[in-house]
């Protein structure tokens, strides 16, 4: 496991933190885009795609809610490492949680693949 500045993980981690909230505040809007199909729409292979979404959905939102939590712990103990000592603050290491990044880049990337299929499948139709 690499050392970095305890500086640059903190700014890591509220840069993780700001990114979960931008996807949380975007799931709301691809639910509402789900519901707005689904009003106007009432076939049976629409409404099996909105399912298919609101499972989606679902499963986005118990992911971003599992990864604001390790990165809230993440950014904690960082916090209070850099109360132990705060003159040295600019100096000291800590190990880096390269899993956490990883977690937080597939997240990110899966979202963003169902966010294209639900544009996909809203252009098609609305």
């Amino acid at each position: 496991m690499e050392k970095k500045a305890i500086y640059d993980l903190h700014a890591e981690g509220r840069e993780w933190k700001n990114r979960l909230d931008f996807y949380l505040d975007d799931l709301s809007i691809m639910e509402k885009r789900i519901g707005e199909v689904a009003a106007k729409n009432n076939g049976k292979d629409v409404l099996a795609f909105v399912e298919h979404f609101q499972n989606q959905m679902i499963l986005q939102r118990e992911q971003l809610d599992i990864l604001e939590k390790e990165v809230r712990n993440f950014n904690h103990s960082i916090d209070e490492e850099a109360q132990k000592n705060p003159v040295a603050v600019d100096r000291r290491k800590m190990n880096e949680d390269t899993e956490l990044r990883d977690r937080v880049e597939t997240f990110e990337h899966l979202f963003n693949a169902l966010r294209q299929e639900l544009h996909r499948f809203a252009a098609k139709w609305m």
